[in-house]
């Protein structure tokens, strides 16, 4: 018997392919968006407390009371927004799920969905299982600036959302003010919702994080997603949470619990350790990441890649048409086999495929010594080495 024809409108994700594609080849593994480095200590120590203190069944299914009430203080304090903890907040297991959740919540087979592309994998296929039309807007190369034009173009009577990820993975572009104008002015136009994802809104080395929400008009329009995967390195934790008028929030909590039930309690608890954290953390944090961020660019630069300087989050998507005419699959692999670096094929991040076919993206969320073992590999690259020999995989 066949499976679900939903199912076959989109694919497995190709970051997590490519994670098993440098488990094959032991390659460097800069494709998969996970650090190798630890967490926060205090955040292990309150996870293991957490644990032996008998924090062990299920949590609130919106979320534990210290940790919604964690997210309260730290929108206070970083952007004036204010929340409700008990109307206003999910936490999920993960961002992913916070998306997936606000997407089946909020938007009805038939509606159309504005994704700017590129974009992280997991939103057209979020739009696709809730029913609704993604409608794709390119972001401009080579410096992935948003074009007012296309963007008005979009929006229609059938528009009921658009999802605004900055800073942006995979580009790493961090939306200007005037761009948050405009989206934020034809949201209102046209009577939509703002699905913001904001997981790397505290990694950034220009500009200011725009918090959608807190702009005129649109705190009752916006839904508001993060996490703490990102801020604090802790990937496989899955806790995330998502920020809506109480409506909305009453449905998304809905979708949640018949979802996964709740985030792991003890984590959650060790969360609102982490939220807590001062602004000296964040400092250091982003001090950290704009070190590695200039550790890996110049090699790439050198090997012949070209790209535009990643403003916020942990990513550069990289032409390497210079270096090879192969496609974007045949030439991630070929590196992954024979360079020893892996690295996502860049067309997993355009509805067309061929949007794509001159771009890899390379993740520099990890130690100093993993990005220069990745670069001694990626010196195998200069003068153009890689060339044809990409076309056996």
């Amino acid at each position: 018997m066949r499976a679900a024809k939903r199912t076959a409108t989109f694919t497995e994700s190709v970051i997590r392919e490519m994670t098993r594609v440098a488990n094959q080849y032991q390659a460097v593994n800069l494709s998969q968006g996970f650090p190798d480095f630890p967490m926060p200590e205090p955040m292990k120590e309150a996870a293991c407390t957490a644990i032996r203190g008998d924090i062990n069944q299920y949590a609130i299914t919106w979320g534990s009371p210290p940790l919604r009430q964690a997210i309260v203080e730290k929108y206070r304090r970083w952007y004036g927004m204010e929340v409700d903890s008990e109307r206003e907040i999910t936490v999920t297991c993960g961002a992913t799920e916070a998306m997936a959740s606000v997407f089946m919540a909020l938007v009805d087979p038939g509606d159309e969905v504005i994704v700017m592309e590129p974009y992280y994998e997991n939103y057209g296929p979020d739009a696709i299982l809730a029913g609704a039309k993604p409608v794709f807007v390119p972001l401009e190369r080579p410096d992935w600036r948003l074009d007012p034009d296309r963007l008005r173009a979009a929006f229609s009577t059938r528009t009921r959302a658009i999802i605004v990820n900055t800073p942006h993975n995979p580009t790493g572009r961090v939306f200007s003010r005037a761009e948050m104008d405009l989206i934020a002015a034809l949201c209102i136009e046209h009577g939509a919702w703002a699905i913001t994802d904001e997981i790397y809104e505290h990694i950034r080395y220009a500009g200011e994080h725009h918090v959608l929400a807190t702009w005129p008009g649109m705190r009752e329009r916006t839904i508001t997603i993060s996490g703490l995967s990102k801020t604090f390195a802790c990937t496989g934790w899955r806790l995330g949470y998502a920020i809506a008028p109480a409506e909305q929030t009453g449905a998304i909590r809905k979708v949640h619990d018949f979802l996964t039930v709740g985030a792991p309690a003890p984590l959650q608890a060790a969360g609102a350790v982490g939220m807590a954290f001062d602004a000296e953390y964040y400092n250091h944090m982003a001090a950290e990441y704009r070190e590695r961020r200039e550790r890996l660019l110049p090699v790439l630069r050198e090997a012949g890649f070209r790209f535009a300087v990643p403003e916020g989050s942990y990513y550069v998507l990289a032409d390497f048409s210079a270096i090879s005419k192969d496609d974007d699959v045949t030439f991630a692999k070929w590196m992954a086999r024979e360079i020893g670096v892996a690295t996502v094929p860049g067309s997993s991040f355009y509805h067309d495929p061929a949007m794509g076919r001159d771009l890899v993206r390379f993740a520099f969320c990890k130690k100093l010594e993993t990005l220069d073992r990745a670069a001694e590999r990626l010196r195998g690259l200069v003068g153009g080495t890689g060339g044809q020999q990409g076309g056996d995989v």
